[in-house]
């Protein structure tokens, strides 16, 4: 698939596969991994953004939560990323995924994530359940993507630049609708969507980055662009993502950054 940006410059592929991450079936875990590059760091430190943990956490859930929907689509319904210290790793993290509850509606995936020492890095919780929408349904090649591994690039510019997601003001960040940053239900990716919170809270915290970010998906973006809007009070920020579309919430965010010493 190719794009065009908003600049005019043409894109191959999906935003995240410039992540490098790839993700694998390993008994009844999906293991992930990823080398660490500098335009993943927060800019001003050299931490990894949180926002890139949670959107390797969504790819790993979501692909763990394919072999049990499958074909219907996973929906994201709430996602948490805990950092135990600014994330300064600078060869690679690996993410490991596992399945801790299948309910009859929604289902609970626990994330971990470790440094190449195999020393832990943060922790990640995502619950999903299946699209509302019964005619929603994956391909029949994404239904098998869950085996597949995905081609890894290198990302080639910082992230949010990549996204062309854009601080309009101190406190607020804007993220197009774009077709290379779209999930399998054609609406805005949801790891994008923990980008533009985390821009606009550290947009008010400059030169940090999160301990925490926590996502509730009330709604997707479906028109875009997803404007989030953040207010940030010793450190802990509160942040509404709305679908600028329609102006409706859409995600509900809370955050937390690390001390300006700890980074």
């Amino acid at each position: 698939m190719t794009t065009t940006s908003s600049d005019d410059r043409q894109r191959d592929g999906h935003i995240l596969l410039e992540l490098g991450f790839d993700a694998r079936r390993v008994g009844d875990e999906f293991h992930g991994t990823a080398a660490v590059v500098p335009e993943m760091f927060v800019p001003g430190t050299s931490s990894v953004r949180t926002s890139i943990l949670a959107t390797w956490a969504d790819v790993v859930a979501g692909r763990t939560m394919m072999g049990f929907l499958a074909p219907r689509v996973p929906v994201t319904l709430d996602l948490d990323i805990h950092v135990h210290r600014p994330l300064r790793e600078t060869e690679r993290i690996d993410a490991t995924g596992r399945l801790v509850k299948n309910g009859r509606s929604v289902a609970v995936i626990e994330i971990d994530f470790a440094g190449a020492d195999g020393e832990s890095l943060a922790l990640g919780v995502a619950s999903f359940m299946a699209a509302p929408d019964p005619s929603v349904l994956l391909t029949p090649e994404m239904s098998r993507e869950p085996d597949v591994a995905l081609p890894r690039q290198r990302l080639r510019e910082p992230f949010a630049r990549r996204a062309r997601c854009e601080i309009r003001e101190p406190g607020v960040a804007v993220l197009p609708r774009t077709d290379d940053g779209l999930n399998a239900a054609r609406t805005l990716n949801g790891g994008l969507i923990a980008l533009a919170a985390e821009e606009a809270a550290l947009s008010l915290t400059p030169g940090t980055s999160l301990s925490l970010l926590a996502l509730r998906y009330l709604r997707p973006v479906r028109t875009g662009p997803a404007v989030a809007t953040a207010t940030v009070r010793s450190g802990l920020g509160r942040v509404e993502v709305r679908d600028a579309g329609d102006d409706r919430l859409a995600v509900y965010a809370t955050t937390r950054a690390f001390p300006v010493s700890a980074d």
